[in-house]
C-alpha cells in the first residue's frame, strides 16, 4: 500500500472540498459531468486500443498497491547466492530457484545454472527488462492522455455553456444554469487533470524507474555469479547503484 498517494488524493481533495464550504452542492451538475466524463473518455477510446482503455483500472491500481522491493536486501541475497556458489558450485542454486518468489530474478539465475553463456543470459534479461519500461510507459501515457484531454473537455463544456447563455439572454432564468454548465465544466476539467490523471501517471513513471533499477541490478549480480567474481567485487558493484548513504558494504 503506497501511503504517499492515498495521503495526496484526501488532502488535495479534502482542501478543495473545505474551501466549497457548506455550498459543495452547488457544483454538482449532471450535464457538466456527461460533458467531461464522456468526452474524455470518448476521445481516449480514439486514442488507443479498446482493451488498454479497459485496464486503466488495473494500472490505477499500481499507483496505490504496488510495493517497492529493498535494494540492500537484494545485495545481501546476491552475495549470499556467491559465497554458495564459490564453495558448492553454480548447481548449487538449483535447489533454491523454487524458493524465489521473483520470477525475473528466478529466470536469471535458472539460466545461469543452465549454462547459457552470459551474453546470451544478458540479451535475454536486457530483452525483458526493455518490454517492461514499455508496458510501465504506455500506462502512464494512457493516463497522461486523460489529463491532457480532461481540460479541454472542460473548455468546449464552457464554450457549449456561454452559447446557450447567450442564445437565452431574453429569458433571465436559463442563464444561471447554462453560465453553470460553463464554469463547472472548466472545473472539472482542471480537477481531474491535476489531481487524478497527471499525479498518477507521475508516480507510474517513478514506479518503473524503481523496478527498472531493481532488475538492473538483477542482471548485474547475474551476470558476476556467471562469471564466477569474488562475492566482495559483486557486492562493490550492486552497491554502486545506490546513494551513498544507503550503501551496506560487509566487513
Amino acid at each position: 500500500m503506497d501511503l504517499a498517494t492515498i495521503i495526496g488524493i484526501l488532502v488535495a481533495f479534502g482542501l478543495v472540498i473545505a474551501a466549497l464550504g457548506g455550498d459543495g452542492f452547488l457544483f454538482l451538475d449532471f450535464s457538466s459531468v456527461l460533458i467531461v466524463f464522456g468526452g474524455t473518455i470518448g476521445a481516449v477510446l480514439v486514442t488507443y486500443p479498446l482493451e488498454s482503455v479497459l485496464g486503466v483500472a488495473r494500472i490505477i491500481k499500481k499507483t496505490f498497491m504496488s510495493k517497492a522491493d529493498d535494494p540492500a536486501a537484494l545485495i545481501a541475497q546476491f552475495v549470499d547466492y556467491a559465497n554458495r556458489v564459490r564453495r558448492e558450485g553454480i548447481l548449487s542454486l538449483e535447489a533454491h530457484l523454487k524458493n524465489i518468489p521473483d520470477e525475473f530474478l528466478r529466470k536469471g539465475l535458472q539460466l545461469t545454472v543452465d549454462g547459457l553463456d552470459p551474453q546470451i543470459i544478458q540479451e535475454i534479461l536486457e530483452t525483458e527488462i526493455s518490454c517492461l519500461e514499455e508496458r510501465h510507459l504506455k500506462g502512464a501515457e494512457i493516463l497522461q492522455t486523460f489529463g491532457t484531454v480532461a481540460p479541454g473537455m472542460g473548455m468546449i463544456g464552457t464554450i457549449i455553456g456561454l452559447v446557450l447563455m447567450l442564445k437565452s439572454m431574453n429569458d433571465p432564468t436559463t442563464i444561471g444554469p447554462a453560465m453553470a454548465v460553463a464554469l463547472l465544466t472548466t472545473f472539472y476539467g482542471a480537477i481531474l487533470a491535476n489531481l487524478v490523471f497527471n499525479p498518477m501517471a507521475g508516480k507510474l513513471r517513478a514506479r518503473s524507474r524503481e523496478e527498472v533499477l531493481i532488475r538492473t541490478m538483477i542482471v548485474e549480480g547475474i551476470m558476476s555469479i556467471s562469471r564466477g567474481e569474488n562475492p566482495r567485487i559483486l557486492e562493490e558493484k550492486l552497491n554502486s547503484y545506490l546513494p551513498p548513504k544507503e550503501r551496506k558494504v560487509r566487513p
